[in-house]
């Protein structure tokens, strides 16, 4: 009988319990979102108008820099200039053997000899009827081709020495003597450094290419110049790409002489800055990019505090620390600049830090 008055108590007790548990489960399920709720920095967004700027790097130059040759080729009989001498305009730096442009000469020569006196004799028969007309202008023909002859073994007996274009250096000597070179084979690689001709070489991808003009300037820094940067402009650009480094080349010329002196080869970096080239959109720092490829990416914003959202974006020009966003920030109030690689589309957010 106990027992039996025992068993409702029990039945209580256990119910009792039960009801506990639920309660704090309950309790539990609620605090769980609070326990999963990501820390993060936020930035508030404000469309804005950017100028392009970006950094290129490349070597100097100059706009003359030139390959010499030969134009009729032969032995090359002396070589008068070494690798990184100097060199003066008109300076007389290679020739060839000279017997055989001297022998072609005198066949030439005698060419017109004999072509002079074949005109003669038959322009004398045709005035005493023997010869037809047609005979005489052949002759006439003859000799005229033969006179032509002699301009042209003059002209390339002129071209059997190499001389320096402008005043610079020997950048590279491509022959030895006693070798044999044909015709327009390149013997020297000279420029005009002594001119201050001195131009940077950069190359740039398509998308910079495109941002950069004619006029645009830039700071050009590089050890041989020493602290501090160098004025430059862009003078020219290339209109392919360049096989060799699968870039396109743009050249940017030095707004004074430096005070150091330069050699061609010499690296160096540029920091461009687009005269009239902007970008409209909104400036965020690079560490909130998610999944970028060059134009499109990904970020994390929010609009109530709360909540992240990720959106999908349109990329502009990028920087060493930030990047334009040209589109798919539209309404977004704050972005998510620390803690984006713990979201997830519409993880509760809970703001540290906003700007």
């Amino acid at each position: 009988m106990k027992t039996l008055h025992l068993f409702p108590l029990f039945i209580a007790a256990l119910a009792a319990s039960i009801a506990l548990q639920a309660c704090q489960h309950t309790d539990r399920v609620k605090a769980i979102p609070n326990s999963d709720t990501i820390p993060v920095a936020l930035l508030s967004l404000q469309n804005s108008s950017s100028t392009v700027a970006f950094e290129a790097t490349g070597t100097f130059t100059t706009d003359d820099e030139t390959l010499l040759s030969f134009k009729s080729g032969g032995v090359i009989e002396k070589i008068y200039v070494r690798e990184g001498d100097a060199v003066r305009s008109g300076q007389l730096l290679a020739r060839v053997h000279m017997d055989e442009v001297d022998a072609r000469a005198s066949q030439v020569g005698l060419a017109v000899e004999k072509a002079q006196r074949d005109y003669d004799r038959v322009n004398q028969l045709y005035r005493d009827s023997v010869s037809t007309l047609e005979q005489l202008q052949n002759a006439q023909t003859a000799l005229r081709v033969a006179q032509q002859d002699v301009k042209s073994i003059r002209f390339n007996k002129q071209y059997s020495e190499i001389r320096a274009t402008s005043s610079g250096y020997v950048l590279a000597r491509l022959a030895q003597e006693g070798q044999v070179v044909g015709p327009g084979t390149p013997v020297f690689q000279i420029n005009g450094a002594n001119e201050g001709n001195w131009e940077l070489k950069v190359g740039m991808s398509d998308r910079q290419w495109a941002a950069t003009q004619v006029g645009d300037t830039a700071v050009v820094e590089a050890d041989a110049l020493g602290d501090g940067g160098f004025k430059a402009v862009v003078s020219r650009k290339a209109e392919g790409l360049d096989p060799n480094t699968g870039t396109f080349s743009v050249f940017l010329r030095l707004l004074g002489k430096p005070q150091r002196k330069l050699a061609a080869g010499i690296f160096a970096t540029a920091k461009l800055q687009a005269r009239e080239n902007t970008a409209s959109g909104w400036q965020i720092p690079y560490e909130s990019l998610l999944d970028g490829n060059g134009k499109e990416g990904y970020v994390f914003v929010t609009n109530d505090n709360r909540v992240a959202k990720r959106v999908k974006i349109t990329l502009g020009p990028i920087s060493a620390d930030e990047v334009t966003v040209l589109s798919g920030l539209e309404g977004a109030k704050a972005l998510v600049v620390s803690g984006s690689p713990y979201l997830v589309d519409g993880a509760p957010i809970r703001v540290l830090k906003q700007k």
